[in-house]
């Protein structure tokens, strides 16, 4: 199998630029029926030639299959939106506790599980009073630090095995062996469960690179902040250092680049340890990597951890921390396998970039689990969890800060299906360059629109919620979203459509030139007046109030002035209104203006 088609969708939908069948005019009542979004060819659908005859009876509002692109004007050829991969990386499998032998089991198990529970915290407190021992008034942290301060270490890695042994893991199988430090300073490892870390510090004691949010975890962030304190050059095998990164700032991530560099190059200290995945999965895929670990160009000993089971499914995903334990707590033995691969080097190829060499770890790491790769992502992640609030699923908060919560889920969702809101965001990011928490903005606004139980919006949500009205532009733009051509959107074609109006080379000038064409005063605000004049061009049937609820959308702070910063603000969290101001910029040469904006800017 080639490396492109591990990546692609596992199940794709017809294309977008196929030909459509729409029959005309049925009776009122029949709408279109969610359960068929995925059949972009509709027979016997509910079609009509002219909005005039697009209100039911019960209000709602009905499509007629406009098919012209209204933002060919900034110079879009048409949306195409991939298929959906109905694959789900972070759900856990055993949420419930079903059936006779688990009841059975954890009804016998629950003494045993009280005795783990008394060793994991006397493990915990003992590994906490050590480190802080080690590292108690130790100042010159420009030298290795003497050798009865690393003796004393040797307490905490012990502490980290009796751990594991508390949740379970009685003996953990290995295949292979770790590579020397020498060979492969860097080692990756898939992420499955919060016991990883666990036993890679006991197992090689490395440089752990983590997230900020980790500092949040109960007890175990405490003895990680005290591990911190080593950060300087270390004593010897046995200190353990940290590199924090948020995730969200990039001066953070490139300083992390930095350090994993420094400390990769230096034979003094431990090898560095990434989850390049970025979150825990089901152990069923590979998601794509992020680049930390590949920039330096080492060569990385990837290691694939397994956690074969029958009854209990003991990834880390949709499942709160509280109940992840209690079920580990609650198995006679919970099984592991530890697998160190073969070493990948980088290519003699200078000119290999970090995204190539991830890409064959990833395949490395793929091949010896046998899934699948796929392009999820963190960000996935962000919006399901961002879904899961929204619509208020069950969600029991556990105290901590919300990266946290991400990172380990910590919420029990109820949705069946989940995939629903995942859009890959790995290949979102890379076609359109929009970040994580633009996609999250961009969902906030979509379940404003308040879409049904399989994830699908009718127009007059639509139109609602960017106060618009049913007309023949507004026609276009749903129809622009809807490639299936079946009188629903989902959130993918939402974002896709949001994203590629927004990617648009001219999208920003033209967003310029709509303000300056609504400033007829020249002062550098627009009044309500103003911005009415502009949008009746487009749609010339908008009443006030309807005006004034546009007026609202560009006026943030509510001043009753909308600002250059406020209007383009606006239209960047709602790009594809800039469709209201085409009849504004027809007769400008915005492709002219982009050339001489450019020419300026160089």
């Amino acid at each position: 199998m080639a490396d492109d088609d591990l990546s692609s969708p596992l199940l794709q939908s017809p294309r977008a630029d196929q030909s459509h069948v729409i029959i005309a005019v049925q009776d009122d009542d029949s709408g279109s029926d969610p359960s068929d979004q995925d059949q972009p060819t509709r027979c016997n659908q509910t079609r009509h030639s002219s909005l005039n005859d697009n209100n039911k009876k019960d209000g709602s509002i009905l499509w007629s299959g406009s098919s012209r692109n209204p933002y060919e004007f900034i110079g879009s050829d048409g949306l195409s939106v991939p298929g959906t991969n109905t694959a789900d990386p972070f759900r856990n499998d055993t949420l419930g506790m079903t059936g006779v032998y688990e009841i059975v089991k954890i009804l016998v198990c629950v003494p045993i599980a009280l005795v783990r529970l008394v060793l994991f915290a006397l493990c915990l407190l003992v590994g906490y009073i050590a480190t802080k021992l080690a590292l108690g008034g130790w100042k010159d942290k420009q030298n290795p630090m003497p050798k009865w301060r690393c003796r004393i270490m040797w307490i905490t890695r012990f502490c980290s095995r009796c751990i594991l042994f508390s949740f379970g893991y009685h003996w953990i199988r290995r295949k292979g062996k770790p590579a020397p430090r020498e060979i492969a300073p860097i080692v990756v490892s898939n992420h499955i469960s919060y016991i990883e870390p666990i036993f890679y510090f006991y197992e090689l004691s490395p440089t752990i690179v983590a997230s900020e949010s980790h500092d949040s975890l109960p007890f175990v962030g405490t003895i990680i902040r005290a591990m911190q304190a080593s950060l300087s050059p270390p004593c010897s095998e046995f200190n353990i250092h940290v590199i924090y990164v948020n995730r969200f700032s990039q001066s953070s991530r490139k300083n992390a680049v930095s350090e994993i560099k420094r400390k990769a190059a230096c034979n003094r200290f431990p090898r560095v340890l990434l989850f390049p995945e970025g979150t825990t999965t089901n152990g069923k895929f590979i998601i794509s990597f992020q680049l930390g670990a590949f920039i330096p160009g080492y060569p990385i000993q990837p290691v694939v951890v397994r956690y074969p089971h029958v009854h209990f499914d003991q990834s880390w995903g949709n499942i709160s921390l509280a109940k992840l334990m209690f079920r580990m707590f609650t198995q006679f033995h919970n099984f592991m396998e530890v697998e160190y691969l073969p070493v990948v080097f980088p290519s003699n190829n200078q000119k290999e970039n970090a995204l190539h060499f991830a890409e064959k770890t990833s395949h490395a790491l793929a091949s010896a689990l046998n899934v699948v790769q796929t392009s999820h992502s963190y960000g996935d992640v962000m919006l399901y969890m961002r879904a899961s609030q929204l619509k208020q699923y069950q969600a029991p908060y556990l105290g901590v800060n919300l990266e946290f919560e991400m990172q380990g889920w910590g919420l029990e969702l109820v949705e069946e299906n989940a995939s629903i809101y995942m859009v890959e965001m790995a290949r979102v990011e890379s076609l359109f360059h929009i970040s994580s928490v633009e996609a999250v903005g961009f969902l906030d606004k979509f379940l404003s629109m308040n879409p049904d139980s399989s994830g699908c919006v009718k127009l007059s949500e639509f139109l609602r919620v960017l106060r618009l009205k049913p007309c023949t532009l507004s026609e276009e733009i749903f129809g622009f979203i809807d490639v299936d051509k079946n009188g629903s959107i989902v959130f993918k074609q939402f974002l896709f459509a949001s994203a590629h109006v927004m990617k648009l080379p001219l999208f920003r000038i033209a967003c310029e030139l709509a303000f300056a064409e609504c400033d007829t005063g020249g002062n550098g605000v627009i009044s309500e007046h103003q911005l009415g004049v502009a949008i009746r061009r487009a749609i010339p049937e908008l009443n006030e109030d309807e005006i004034h609820g546009l007026f609202n959308l560009f006026d943030s702070d509510g001043d009753g002035r909308i600002s250059r910063e406020y209007f383009i603000s606006c239209l960047r969290r709602n790009p594809l209104l800039v469709a209201l101001f085409a009849p504004s910029l027809m007769h400008k040469d915005l492709l002219g203006v982009g050339k001489k904006t450019l020419e300026e800017i160089v």
